[in-house]
């Protein structure tokens, strides 16, 4: 995942919250909190086109957390908030 290309959904909304974002998937109606300012700051840098690892780095992730950021991108994935871009 880490040299893949992801991007948000079309269909996902993010409404900014002091812990961090609430994500939105207005096709399957999930809401899923992303409870760190980081990962929303992930998550907004994927839709510039960036690789994962470009994402992380560009966020200010430190390497040693990269591993536990890619679960939790895996875990958006698999909600449909994060899609692989085209």
């Amino acid at each position: 995942m880490l040299d893949e290309t992801w991007a948000m959904s079309p269909s996902v909304a993010l409404r900014p919250e002091p812990f961090g974002a609430l994500a939105y998937h207005f096709g399957n109606r999930k809401l899923i909190f992303l409870k760190s300012p980081e990962l929303v700051a992930v998550v907004r840098a994927l839709g510039t086109g960036a690789a994962v690892r470009d994402a992380l780095a560009q966020a200010g992730v430190p390497e040693s957390q990269w591993t536990a950021y890619e679960s939790a991108l895996q875990g958006l994935a698999d909600s449909d908030m994060i899609r692989r871009a085209a």
